[in-house]
């Protein structure tokens, strides 16, 4: 039988979040300090914090998982480390916290998305384009996912397209990496139609703030409208929608397919499958731009002998006239990774219940949500980059190109430290058991443009 160990206090000055250096390194290198500052239509009188620390204090308690007012009780007690890791002046209550970001409302949400912007491109690592047979783009993938906010009395909840009852924000996503660059936060009643194509415009000035690389935008079939479109002012710029069948006629879908398209081999006994592109209509009309489709045919299901085929009709809009028929299906069944995108938000940084009873504190806090999510981001990207030939400390059987949120807050940001001052300086020591503070001490440097 093993002896116990044993458990006694010390008066070591420790940090359980020792990664926050990170994350106040990277709010360094934008202006949101001066921009805060200067908001002019938020009254506060004789505030003991300004809004930049409260807005900063509330980015640290997301970035550790930890999004609730009451979560910054705990600094409090012991304010040094979060104080010197955010710049910020001192640890506002949580009441304090709730009554200004209620004041400030969506008054940030613009300086909030125009510097999360320019953190990406002056930060981030690399945006990663796909490879087609057409040439390189960057993917922007656009898509609703919706909050459960059940159970909840909370400004613009209500029936969302998943059942329950919530909010149905839009986020838009660049790169295989997956950096967000804009997000609207919405009813939960809300289609997600309305308001999509100004909601593209705008992202679309972000991205092309960010890089002038050619990009491809992918929407579903809940975004199948003309208004989605993106004009040539832009640059560029190419799109896969999921079309919305409606009323079309499945048969003649499979009629078409069968006269025009491309039979799939190794199916099933069965089952048949058809690929193909056209320029014309299923009535004879013409197509703004060509539509791939893709046609399932099913003689046989769960073993049994259908007396009528079955069909299946996928059609997608496509800009590229390059792309074969194959590889469009192939890249819209990629847009499929932003749901991962969207569980990171949710699940790892817990985010789907909000905080504020008012719709637009709570969509302030969605927009502090996004910066808090690309710093992550571009910490566990620059991880990934294996800086000076130094290998992560995780063996891998294969090669990682992006690191999930919850990975980058378990091994980047919840690092114990120790908090030490000597000769008129501020330090935080890792421990030499920690297999990831010589990779953090990298990223810090190279975040703060110092040498080792």
């Amino acid at each position: 039988m093993r002896k116990p160990i044993s458990i006694k206090s010390s008066m070591e000055n420790l940090a359980s979040h020792g990664g926050l250096i990170n994350i106040g390194a990277l709010i360094e290198a934008t202006q949101l300090r001066e921009r805060l500052d200067r908001l002019t239509n938020v009254r506060c009188t004789e505030p003991d914090f300004s809004h930049s620390e409260i807005i900063f204090s509330m980015l640290g308690l997301i970035s550790i998982g930890k999004p609730d007012y009451d979560a910054i009780e705990i600094f409090r007690s012991k304010p040094d480390f979060f104080t010197k890791a955010m710049g910020i002046s001192g640890v506002p209550s949580s009441p304090t916290i709730r009554q200004r970001l209620d004041l400030i409302g969506q008054a940030a949400e613009k300086d909030l998305k125009e510097e999360s912007a320019a953190l990406v491109k002056s930060t981030a690592p690399s945006i990663t384009p796909l490879d087609t047979s057409a040439g390189k783009f960057i993917p922007l993938d656009i898509d609703v996912s919706p909050f459960d906010n059940s159970k909840t009395k909370k400004e613009g909840v209500s029936r969302t397209c998943k059942g329950c009852d919530g909010y149905a924000p839009i986020f838009a996503y660049l790169g295989t990496e997956g950096y967000l660059v804009n997000l609207e936060l919405r009813e939960g009643s809300q289609h997600c139609q309305k308001g999509t194509p100004e909601f593209i415009d705008g992202t679309l000035r972000y991205v092309r703030q960010i890089t002038d690389q050619p990009v491809l935008m992918r929407l579903d079939s809940g975004n199948d409208s003309r208004d989605n479109f993106p004009d040539q002012t832009f640059g560029n710029v190419q799109f896969i929608i999921k079309r919305n069948l409606r009323r079309e006629s499945l048969d003649d879908w499979a009629e078409l397919a069968k006269k025009t398209g491309t039979r799939q081999p190794g199916c099933r006994p069965g089952k048949s499958v058809w690929t193909g592109r056209t320029n014309v209509g299923i009535k004879g009309q013409r197509l703004p731009f060509p539509i791939v489709f893709e046609v399932t045919e099913r003689t046989v299901k769960k073993g049994q002998q259908l007396l009528f085929p079955e069909y299946q009709v996928d059609t997608y809009w496509c800009s590229i006239e390059k792309l074969d028929a194959d590889e469009v299906i192939g890249l819209y069944h990629d847009h499929g990774t932003s749901e991962q995108f969207h569980a990171e938000l949710k699940s790892d940084m817990g985010l789907e219940r909000l905080p504020s009873g008012r719709f637009s504190t709570n969509s302030l806090f969605l927009h502090l949500a996004m910066l808090a999510y690309n710093m992550l981001r571009i910490i566990g990207q620059l991880s990934v980059e294996q800086m000076d030939g130094t290998p992560l400390p995780v063996n891998r059987q294969k090669k990682v190109t992006r690191r999930r949120i919850r990975t980058v807050m378990q091994d980047l940001i919840y690092m114990a430290g120790r908090l030490i001052h000597t000769g008129r300086r501020w330090f935080v020591s890792f421990g030499q058991m920690n297999p990831f503070a010589q990779l953090a001490e990298k990223i810090y440097c190279r975040l703060c443009g110092s040498p080792s």
